[in-house]
């Protein structure tokens, strides 16, 4: 537990704001965390404690929420299912377009039985939901092929409270699904082409909404062998429309391969940028991969 942010906070001790202002400065760190988690040289992040966003949650947004009807620094604390299957929103700092969804309850990440079990909180369902966050980021109201929802595997986060990543999908993993639509149904297969240089399963579900849904349950109970090791895989759920109209929802799931330099980071394909929206939702206009000049937002071009 963390004192300073604890103790303090909830004593009164601080001004309200200062509060506030302390809890983002905490979620920017995580976020930067997160976006340089392969660079070795970055030690000062890689020391922030794993348990700072659910002391930011638990200790902050939802006393706030409680007893005062104001969760800052969240946008959004739900707890109309009881803390237990609760949840909060928050904004990454890093961008205005990609946002958190982070149980109320202490569950520590994608390995837990608790998100899979018969009666459990459906997470992605709640994510997909809080969408319209985006669509007021970007002043547009995007159609469902423009947002993703990443969890990451143990091996590739820097919190363990369990997190899902809200954000707009990357054009390029758009485009990739979009024209191998046909090849991807209702049962886990390997997708044949790859995703920023990554090899996921992938599976369709039809559909509006996730309710029905519950991706950590499809991974554990139909992927073969991922319910023995859940901590070592990452899932991603894309919103899509079929060339024949059918709405539904991509899941891709990946798991950690060191030999190849795979952590499972499903988060790589979503796009803090959210070019999608600059481009009209048109898709990508040439091949994008790691380290490549297209992967910059649309209108950024590298230094000479």
């Amino acid at each position: 537990m963390n004192p300073g942010l604890s103790h303090h906070a909830m004593k009164g001790r601080f001004p309200a704001c200062q509060i506030v202002f302390y809890a983002f400065v905490v979620l920017a760190s995580i976020c930067a965390r997160t976006a340089l988690l392969l660079d070795a040289a970055d030690t000062a992040q890689r020391d922030l404690a794993p348990n700072t966003l659910w002391e930011v949650v638990h200790n902050l947004c939802v006393p706030g929420q409680t007893e005062y009807h104001d969760p800052k620094p969240c946008l959004q604390v739900n707890l109309n299912g009881g803390i237990e299957s609760g949840f909060a929103i928050l904004p990454d700092p890093r961008t205005g377009t990609q946002f958190l969804l982070v149980p109320t309850s202490r569950i520590s990440g994608i390995e837990s039985p608790i998100i899979r079990g018969p009666q459990a909180t459906n997470y992605f369902a709640d994510a997909w939901e809080a969408r319209a966050y985006i669509d007021k980021a970007v002043h547009l109201t995007l159609p469902r092929d423009g947002i993703g929802l990443a969890i990451n595997s143990a091996a590739s986060r820097s919190q363990d409270q369990l997190h899902i990543h809200i954000a707009c999908i990357r054009p390029d993993a758009l485009e990739t699904l979009h024209k191998n639509e046909v090849k991807i149904g209702d049962q886990w297969a390997l997708l044949n082409a790859p995703l920023f240089g990554h090899h996921y399963m992938a599976m369709w579900a039809t559909g509006e909404l996730l309710r029905t849904y519950n991706p950590f349950k499809l991974l554990a109970e139909i992927l073969p062998d991922a319910a023995r090791d859940m901590r070592s895989h990452t899932l991603v759920v894309v919103g899509l429309t079929r060339s024949d109209g059918t709405n539904g929802f991509v899941i891709l799931a990946d798991h950690v391969n060191k030999e190849r330099g795979d952590l499972a980071f499903g988060e790589e394909l979503l796009d803090s940028g959210c070019r999608i929206a600059a481009n009209g939702n048109k898709g990508h206009r040439g091949p994008i991969g790691p380290g490549t000049e297209d992967a910059l937002p649309i209108g950024e071009t590298k230094e000479p």
